[in-house]
């Protein structure tokens, strides 16, 4: 059986997520902005905490964790270079390492630029990456800690997973976010069309994330930075790909 995967809402945009495979019982979850959202699924639906996957150390994807491992006795696993800076890991992991959830292969990817040593978790055999602030929904995070060089290295990594990959990201910013693109381009087709599902989401109170890799690559701005179309609509054609992608965030970091 597929491992089942819950999109929890947190604190006010933020994203959290539970996997569940029912033959072993193992259940994770990624990122934990709060406790009181996760205890409540999980008590809904009869399962057990095995385990807590962090991204990175920021406090709206750490500060439930404490309470959750005291609940549930979890195991924690997150960076090794972010260690100093995430609750008391059980399993510190690399770029590099794998390990087994619920009979699926978890793939530990350095993805830093939000922050230096945050990660995301690749379930190939499930067709999922969990990339909390680096690769958003029609977006990426801000540079509080990496150059623009570094986060264009780590999306590139992204990039080039399977594009009917489900990518979870941490926040709910795709409103915003495509609003950004919007001005970049007001006439491109599939941004237009991408935007009349995102209203229709929002305005029945869905997330807009997973969300599909091939529609991050036709549509978000910071995977699109090699697009010629895209560098001829900033004025930049012929610009190398990293160039681009800095000079996108740092507009997107003024809009």
């Amino acid at each position: 059986m597929p491992l089942e995967l819950i999109t929890l809402p947190c604190l006010t945009d933020n994203y959290a997520y539970l996997l569940h495979d029912a033959a072993s019982g193992d259940t994770a979850l990624v990122d934990a902005p709060e406790a009181a959202p996760v205890l409540a699924a999980l008590q809904a639906r009869g399962w057990h905490l095995t385990d807590i996957l962090l991204t990175h150390h920021h406090g709206d994807h750490i500060d439930g964790v404490a309470a959750l491992v005291a609940a549930t006795g979890a195991r924690v696993t997150g960076a090794a270079a972010d260690a100093h800076r995430l609750p008391p890991l059980d399993r510190a992991v690399a770029e590099g390492d794998s390990f087994t959830l619920g009979g699926e292969a978890v793939h530990v990817l350095d993805v830093s630029g939000h922050t230096i040593g945050h990660i995301a978790f690749h379930l190939p055999g499930a067709g999922l990456v969990f990339t909390a602030d680096s690769l958003m929904a029609m977006g990426c995070g801000r540079l509080f800690e990496g150059a623009p060089a570094l986060m264009w290295q780590s999306l590139s990594k992204l990039a080039a997973l399977p594009p009917e990959t489900l990518v979870c990201s941490g926040h709910e910013y795709t409103a915003s976010n495509l609003r950004f693109a919007l001005s970049l381009e007001p006439a491109h087709p599939a941004l237009i069309l991408r935007g009349d599902k995102i209203s229709a989401a929002r305005a029945k109170g869905q997330p807009t994330v997973p969300s599909r890799l091939s529609d991050e690559l036709a549509t978000n701005p910071f995977l699109r930075a090699r697009d010629p179309a895209l560098k001829a609509a900033i004025g930049m054609a012929g610009a190398p790909d990293a160039a681009v992608f800095a000079e996108l965030r740092a507009r997107k970091d003024k809009f």
